[in-house]
């Protein structure tokens, strides 16, 4: 096979393959009216300051947020990684650690009421202790407080 024959073919392979991507582009894309009634409905996020206030507090989230996811988490807060739930002993209170594996640095999810590693398998109680390792550090608290309809994670 010569040179020229072999480019022919495999421009010809190329535009083939690529043939089905510039069909699906032609099709007639979903439209704002095409969309399901229900996501129409959704509420906007709100957007959250973090600007540390007077007091060295900043927001992390809703109460409503933590109520219906169960946490709220932020890997990027101003005051480092950080996870807060509403105590199980005591709902009326939270709980904020610092949400960085002891062991290698992953973040904790909680799940099963306790705060678990998903990469190594560390447990923590809710106080931060050490309940299975690999890790021998607990986490670091931070102090946190509802204020209105807001949680407020302490920065400084």
């Amino acid at each position: 096979m010569i040179r020229r024959e072999f480019n022919n073919l495999f421009g010809l392979g190329l535009l083939a393959t690529s043939l089905p991507v510039a069909i699906a582009a032609c099709n007639p894309s979903e439209t704002a009216s095409d969309a399901p009634a229900d996501t129409a409905a959704e509420a906007p996020e709100v957007k959250i300051d973090e600007t540390p206030r007077a007091d060295g507090f900043a927001a992390l989230g809703t109460v409503a947020d933590l109520d219906a996811n169960g946490y709220l988490g932020k890997k990027s807060f101003i005051a480092g990684p950080v996870i807060v739930i509403r105590d199980p002993a005591n709902a009326e209170s939270l709980i904020a650690l610092n949400s960085m594996c002891t062991h290698q640095g992953c973040g904790v999810e909680w799940e099963d009421n306790a705060f678990a590693c998903p990469c190594h398998g560390s447990k923590f109680s809710t106080d931060g202790s050490v309940t299975d390792g690999p890790a021998t550090e607990p986490l670091d608290p931070y102090e946190v407080m509802i204020d209105g309809d807001l949680v407020l994670v302490k920065v400084s």
